[in-house]
């Protein structure tokens, strides 16, 4: 009977609620670890939302970056801070006391905010991509067709269709369309948070979120890099004046980082996709830890963009200066020159 009561005792530590029947397992780290794992995790939330507040913050405030690539930048921004903070902060604590303790309500809005705000980020890549075409492919047209008016529309755009993704999905079910039966008996449990899809949900879904925007951006930035090609040939050629010289040259750096930005956002997420769509075809065998760990890769997207940014650009730089030294309170320094064209 003392074993008997000592594996009871042992079960229930392992519950995520002890008094309920109906309770998730509990995977219980040594202490040591979790203080790890919290400064870890503690660590790049701060650097998401340090970083992408200053990018937000500096395009808002200087004059000078009010262009339209700057607005896409800074609505790509606003996504990864609201990924900081309504994604990533209760994905630290879910991560690491491996229970959901907030409620069914929140795990939804915190399952519906992670899948908006990444088809945000792309969406938003997306348009910049279109952005980066007209400006270096066809440059005479640019000021014509990106204006600050269709560029808003584009923002608006983005911002309608991630919720309605997001939060459609979630808040409908349509998730786990057809497969609702398995769910209720194999899948829920008090305690866990995990959005769980079906063959169909995950391939849609993923189509629609990733592969499909993935696949357009390459696809103009491919075509971009052949016309800039071109163009840098036929200067050369014709030994072009200076200022159509630097402004090319302006343009194609301004291209370059964002062709970089992008590169970047699917070496990050690509592995999770790829795992997600996979999933349900292997009878959901990939281990939860895996998922888990790919979600992390994906989110650390959101934390190394302002470090592109920073590194790439001077005027950033100088405005991420500027910002933190204070300057900014003491007086009006939203005129200041960043850069010169």
């Amino acid at each position: 009977t003392h074993h008997s009561s000592s594996t009871a005792q042992q079960w229930r530590e392992l519950l995520c609620f002890e008094s309920r029947n109906t309770s998730c397992l509990k995977s219980y780290y040594p202490i040591p670890l979790r203080v790890t794992l919290y400064i870890f995790f503690g660590v790049i939330i701060i650097l998401t939302v340090r970083g992408n507040l200053l990018v937000t913050f500096s395009v808002a405030y200087f004059k000078q970056l009010h262009t339209p690539t700057n607005y896409l930048i800074l609505s790509l921004a606003m996504s990864d801070l609201l990924l900081g903070i309504l994604v990533m902060f209760p994905g630290m604590i879910h991560t690491v006391e491996s229970c959901w303790y907030f409620g069914d309500f929140f795990c939804q809005i915190y399952m519906s905010s992670d899948v908006s705000l990444s088809t945000a980020s792309i969406l938003n890549l997306s348009f910049i991509s279109v952005d980066r075409y007209y400006a270096v492919c066809q440059p005479l047209l640019y000021r014509r067709k990106i204006s600050v008016n269709v560029v808003l529309i584009m923002i608006l755009i983005c911002w309608s269709i991630s919720p309605i993704i997001g939060f459609g999905i979630v808040f409908l079910k349509l998730n786990i369309l057809g497969v609702e039966e398995f769910y209720y008996n194999h899948v829920v449990c008090e305690g866990g948070c995990v959005l769980f899809q079906s063959g169909v949900s995950s391939i849609v879904s993923s189509v629609i979120s990733f592969y499909l925007p993935g696949i357009i951006m390459v696809g103009v930035y491919v075509k971009i890099f052949l016309v800039a090609q071109t163009q840098f040939r036929s200067i050369q050629i014709a030994g072009c004046v200076n200022s159509v010289k630097k402004s090319n040259t302006s343009q194609t750096k301004a291209t370059k980082t964002l062709a970089i930005v992008m590169g970047v956002f699917l070496c990050f997420w690509t592995p999770f996709f790829v795992c997600n769509i996979i999933d349900p075809f292997i009878s959901y065998s990939k281990p939860p830890e895996l998922f888990e760990t790919l979600v992390w890769f994906g989110y650390l997207n959101s934390t190394v963009n302002p470090i592109i940014y920073a590194f790439f650009y001077s005027w950033f730089r100088k405005a991420f200066k500027l910002l933190t030294s204070g300057d900014s309170f003491k007086s009006d320094i939203s005129e200041t020159t960043l850069f010169t064209e």
